[in-house]
């Protein structure tokens, strides 16, 4: 009875309880490992003999060279393992394979929706640089690599060299000029010299998502000017989720720097709270004013009023319209007693020469990226 009970037993069951017996260092090692040549289709036995294939040479710590190269990569334990296996626990070899089998995995990933990350603002005397590195979470936009390698890319942007910066304002640029550029970084997980597009591929190989730089802002000022930068949501200096760049210009060279650059980042968080599209009135586009007047002209006539009446409607909200979308006409989100033209008339006073707002940039992580919830959003405003 006995003997008809085992036989019932499924063979992947007997094999297990005789690996346990062959593991133990008996006589019956030795004939065991000889059946290592044969392959048999059941899948208890060929998991049996892939985990005795696994097995380091003798007096190598394998928890010792997984957590070394954990430490050296952050790549999941699973495929730390497996690359060791593979490279019969060559920690350097296996490093190497490791980043081969991110690369690969990352191109694949290279397809999927980015529209979390970060905006990077670096500056030096002249310019402030800022760009937008996207992932797929926000978990990953936490990450210390990649904020990393972000700010790492806005400090390099401040070196992009244009003909067109010559003159001060604001120049856009995309993957096609950035990314060919040099890094040369110093973190432990990614260091060395490499392309821009590189490290942005060993950076989504290690952090298994679709990791990528998606574009840039340049704004230079003139010789008497200054530029100041707000980051809203802000995880450390540098970083954010929401950008504000204005630049001030004075008439007969900045003798009040203190108080312009006061004013200076006052406006840039106003820029990111009050999302102007356009720096004055005269400056909103013909073909916004058409569409908006249209609109106006539709709504007031639906009252039924004289054609007098309609016309005074429409110029009575078109000036509404002016103070959300231009700048100079905004109430200042400080003190909402005044706008940003008596702001500036007022800071003329205070340094006693005429100062102007010459230009400003808004720049907002994933705008303009179509998501699954929302498919129109807006595109950074400039002036």
């Amino acid at each position: 009875m006995a003997y008809s009970r085992a036989a019932r037993r499924p063979l992947g069951v007997f094999l297990y309880s005789a690996s346990r017996r062959f593991s133990c260092g008996n006589e019956y090692s030795s004939k065991f490992e000889s059946l290592s040549q044969y392959r048999s289709p059941v899948g208890g036995f060929g998991n049996l003999l892939r985990s005795f294939s696994s097995e380091a040479p003798a007096g190598v710590d394998q928890m010792s060279l997984i957590k070394q190269l954990r430490q050296r990569t952050s790549a999941p334990i699973k495929d730390v393992k497996a690359s060791l296996v593979e490279c019969n626990w060559d920690i350097e070899a296996a490093q190497k394979d490791l980043r081969k089998r991110g690369k690969v995995l990352a191109s694949k990933k290279s397809s999927r929706t980015a529209a979390e990350g970060m905006l990077a603002v670096a500056q030096n005397e002249g310019r402030v640089a800022v760009i937008e590195l996207n992932c797929e979470t926000d978990f990953v936009a936490r990450n210390d690599i990649f904020q990393y390698l972000a700010l790492a890319m806005a400090k390099r942007a401040l070196l992009v060299d244009n003909s067109s910066q010559q003159v001060p304002g604001v120049f856009p640029f995309g993957p096609e000029l950035f990314e060919e550029l040099k890094l040369n970084l110093d973190h432990p997980k990614v260091n060395g010299e490499t392309t821009v597009s590189n490290a942005a591929t060993e950076v989504a190989a290690i952090m298994g998502e679709n990791v990528k730089f998606r574009r840039g802002f340049l704004m230079s000022k003139s010789s008497t000017g200054v530029l100041s930068a707000y980051l809203h949501t802000s995880p450390q200096p540098g970083l954010g989720r929401i950008a504000g760049i204005v630049s001030l210009e004075v008439e007969g060279g900045n003798t009040q720097l203190e108080a312009l650059q006061r004013v200076g980042s006052e406006m840039a968080m106003h820029v990111v709270a009050a999302k102007p599209l356009f720096l004055s009135k005269d400056l909103v586009s013909s073909e916004a004013l058409a569409n908006e007047r249209e609109i106006l002209k539709s709504q007031a006539e639906s009252t039924a009023k004289s054609q007098m009446a309609v016309e005074k409607m429409v110029e009575g909200r078109l000036r509404k319209y002016f103070e959300e979308v231009a700048l100079m006409e905004q109430k200042f989100i400080v003190n909402d007693s005044i706008n940003i033209k008596t702001l500036v008339d007022n800071l003329s006073k205070e340094v006693g020469s005429p100062v102007k707002v010459a230009d400003f940039l808004r720049v907002e992580v994933g705008e303009g990226i179509e998501r699954l919830e929302a498919s129109d959003e807006p595109v950074a405003q400039t002036a």
